[in-house]
């Protein structure tokens, strides 16, 4: 049985270039950072989790919530091919709960803060918002789209951002955990605007105030679909 069963809905996905040195200290053992077009990226993510439900149970107040994360990418090789993944600096959600069993059994970097979202569907587009409060001040993050469907293009961009299959979390410089998230190819609807008011350093540190005065090279909202996680394995040096 999958550990945790759910739709993950309208991820907003903003996209950044960073210095792969900043990372270094993130990147957990068996792991190296994953670039596309000699680019290394960090990404802000905010979605919904929708029917949730943990060994097949549904937790009461726990099944749709938000959440908000910054990720970034890392590949791994085993038995001669690539596992392609990522890893979180800190995943936002409004409920105690989910933190508690994300860092008690994974050893995840989760946060509870209030968090709020919303979905208008006007005639010819779609916006999605996402917010979340920290030491007393709203972040916001926005996207307005089109409303057809598309396709994501193979090798672009949108695939590299989407299309990695396993969690690395690094415990300590000797142990690495590894999950694997399953899916369905997403699709996407394509952008007409975003807004971002996010304090990059009030929620992930100084390594990431950079991002404060950086525009994003691109921002994307897949649709989504139902996922799994799967139980965990430990990688040891």
């Amino acid at each position: 049985m999958s550990f945790l069963t759910a739709e993950w809905k309208n991820l907003a996905l903003f996209n950044y270039k960073i210095d792969p040195k900043i990372l270094e200290k993130y990147v957990p053992l068996g792991t190296e950072i994953d670039t596309w077009n000699n680019k290394c990226h960090v990404s802000l993510v905010g979605f919904m989790f929708e029917n949730t439900k943990v060994l097949g149970v549904k937790i009461p107040f726990h099944i749709d919530f938000e959440e908000v994360n910054l990720r970034f990418y890392v590949k791994r090789l085993e038995n001669g091919g690539w596992k392609r993944g990522v890893v979180f600096i800190k995943e936002i959600v409004p409920k105690t709960a989910i933190t508690f069993i994300a860092n008690t059994l994974y050893h995840e970097h989760y946060q509870t803060n209030k968090m709020k979202h919303s979905v208008s569907d006007k005639q010819n587009s779609k916006a999605f918002v996402y917010q979340w409060k920290n030491h007393n001040m709203w972040n916001t993050i926005e996207l307005q789209t089109e409303k057809e469907v598309k396709e994501i293009e193979l090798n672009s961009e949108a695939e590299f951002i989407t299309e990695h299959y396993f969690g690395y979390t690094k415990y300590d410089k000797n142990t690495t955990f590894e999950y694997e998230v399953t899916h369905p190819r997403w699709e996407q609807l394509a952008i007409i605007d975003y807004k971002i008011a996010v304090d990059f350093e009030d929620n992930y540190g100084k390594d990431f105030a950079f991002l404060n005065q950086t525009k994003p090279l691109s921002a994307f909202l897949a649709v989504g679909s139902k996922i799994t996680v799967e139980n965990k394995k430990k990688i040891k040096s």
